[in-house]
């Protein structure tokens, strides 16, 4: 009994938690323009970008391989990088904070509507990373 109970809470414990919630703001001009405006917030910020991941292209190529003919994107893009700085001073904060990093922001069109956003990020320390991506994309879209 003692094990079985022991089993259930462990598989509690590992079930993913899969809704997560989206910061988003509309982008007043074309999907390039907001990709190339990103890119050059998070530069001009003396920030590193490790990736592009082209998941709108990724999407349309796969989707008749997984049995689907949905188009989700007209074009989507995560730009990844980190901070060194802010990195570790979240990490020194709770090196949990690993979990979070790189930081992405996604320039997305949808329905012929381009925005731009970044996932939420917990209460506490890395509260400080979505305020950088939220100025991050401020800038990127002229605000």
């Amino acid at each position: 009994m003692k094990h079985t109970i022991i089993g259930a809470v462990m598989g509690l414990l590992a079930t993913p938690v899969v809704a997560q919630e989206a910061v988003t703001y509309p982008f007043d001009g074309s999907f390039g323009d907001a990709a190339f405006s990103v890119e050059n917030a998070i530069i001009g910020r003396g920030l590193v970008i490790d990736y592009v991941s082209h998941t709108g292209e990724m999407l349309s190529r796969t989707g008749a391989d997984v049995g689907s003919d949905v188009q989700l994107f007209e074009a989507a893009d995560i730009f990844l990088f980190c901070s060194a700085q802010l990195s570790r001073e979240v990490m020194e904060a709770d090196p949990m904070n690993i979990a979070h990093c790189p930081y992405g922001i996604f320039v997305a069109e949808m329905d012929g509507a381009v925005m731009i956003g970044h996932r939420t990020y917990p209460e506490g320390e890395m509260q400080k990373v979505q305020t950088l991506l939220d100025d991050i994309i401020q800038e990127a879209i002229g605000g």
